[in-house]
């Protein structure tokens, strides 16, 4: 098996874009599409309103690769999505920020959607690999959105959850 990793992704300036369902379910899909199509193999998860954190491994030791292929395309679609969307009342100031964040990095044309970092933690045992999988399911607790981590509907803790994932 290829190494574990704990990742935490977060949008630039901590905006809340998750907050709601169009955008979450570009990263839900685009995250199913990564484990169908690119051998992402996905352990545990949370999707919070501005970050999501993941226990993964590629089946190719390409991990790398593929954050950086779902990151680029998931800032395309959801920035398309927003520019098109009659009924954001955020519109013009998500956009201003994205801009605003662009022009400080040279990369980025005109938006820049996702912080550049995955802070990418190898878990080098089964124990820290179960501690960053509670780490994981108690992110919406620690944040007072829920109760139980089980509640939150995209995480790895929800057995309804859209993104199945594999056990420890």
């Amino acid at each position: 098996m290829m190494p574990l990793f704990f990742l935490s992704t977060a949008v630039v300036g901590w905006i809340d874009v998750f907050s709601r369902e169009e955008y979450t379910h570009i990263l839900v899909d685009s995250l199913q599409f990564c484990q169908q199509e690119k051998g992402l193999e996905i352990y545990g998860y949370v999707i919070m309103t501005n970050h999501f954190h993941l226990l993964a491994t590629q089946s190719d030791g390409n991990l790398q690769k593929v954050m950086q292929h779902l990151k680029s395309y998931t800032a395309k679609q959801i920035i398309k999505v927003i520019e098109e969307n009659p009924t954001e009342s955020r519109k013009d100031w998500l956009l201003h920020m994205f801009r605003f964040h662009a022009r400080y990095n040279k990369s980025y044309d005109q938006y820049h959607f996702w912080q550049q970092d995955n802070h990418p933690t190898e878990c080098f045992s089964t124990e820290v690999a179960f501690q960053k999988l509670e780490y994981i399911h108690l992110n919406p607790v620690r944040a007072g959105y829920v109760e139980e981590p089980h509640y939150w509907r995209y995480s790895s803790a929800n057995p309804n959850s859209p993104i199945k994932v594999l056990s420890l």
